[in-house]
Order: C-alpha cells, then structure tokens, then sequence
C-alpha cells in the first residue's frame, strides 16, 4: 500500500496539537525571524531539551540553523492572530508585535502561556524537514489562560474542546 500525501495529512490532522511560534535571530543582520509550528514536543527533563520541526522551505531556516539560539513561544487561545501572522509568507511579520530579548537575544514574544529560550544543540535534516533540537535555558510560564490548539485543519482552544 502506498501513503500519499494527502490522506496522510488528513490521518495526521486527527491529532491535536498546541500552537507556537518559533523564533531566532538572523546571524549576519541580527534581525527578528519566526514561523508558527505545531511539530513541537518535549525530548528530555534532565538535560531540558525539547525540539521543533521545520520545514525546508522555511523562509528563515537558514537564521534558524546558523544563529545557535531559538525560543519556542506557546501560544494562548487569544493568539490566534499571531499563529496566523507567522504562518504567512508575506507582509512584515514583526509590524507592531511586542517582543523581548532575553540572554541570547533571540525574540521572546509577549504574552504567551510559555517562553522557552533554548540553546540549539542539534540542526538534522529529515525527510523534507529539519529537526531542531534545543537545551532550555530559561523559561517564563503562566499558570493560567488555555492554550490555542490545531487540528483538523482548524483552530480550537483548550476550553472549547472540553
């Protein structure tokens, strides 16, 4: 039997996942890079590792695997608008989207659930993907709100789902 792409997007789109929004920095012009994910998931608690899968053609992969630093920033269920901002592939991403830096500069966006800053450890290449993994660094988290979810092909939020 062979799996194509299309059913398997589908079999995959049963799984719900959490939304984020992966950034760095680019290495030569220090300037802000992100793409909304939701292949994201936790590796190891000792060392903190997680990691993250982006697609090769990922306008910024190249900041991403060259910078030495990322954060992962968890989205809320009132963040819709920025998964959907940087999913695009147009416009200025970062037009009036608040944002720190903490240790290694890389943005770390206002208001999510959770902000994780991590050191990259390993770039490989898989499939049409590359995993990224990082050691946590620093973390911020909020022990409330719901978290923005994705499946099926559309949003959902944590407290809508129950």
């Amino acid at each position: 039997m062979t799996v194509d792409e299309r059913s398997f997007r589908k079999a995959l789109g049963c799984f719900a996942s959490g939304v984020t929004v992966v950034t760095t920095l680019d290495p030569a012009t220090r300037a802000p890079a992100g793409v909304t994910v939701s292949a994201f998931c936790s590796v190891s608690l000792e060392p903190p590792l997680v990691l993250v899968c982006l697609g090769e053609r990922t306008a910024d992969l190249d900041a991403f695997r060259g910078f030495g630093h990322f954060a992962v920033n968890i989205l809320s269920e009132h963040q819709r608008d920025l998964s959907i901002r940087f999913a695009s592939r147009s416009g200025d991403k970062w037009a009036g989207v608040s944002w720190e830096g903490w240790d290694s500069g890389v943005p770390i966006l206002s208001g999510c659930l959770a902000n994780l800053e991590c050191a990259t450890v390993e770039a490989r290449p898989c499939g049409d993907h590359v995993i990224l993994v990082g050691r946590v660094v620093r973390l911020r988290h909020d022990a409330g709100g719901a978290p923005l979810l994705y499946g099926r092909g559309s949003y959902l939020v944590a407290s809508e789902a129950q």
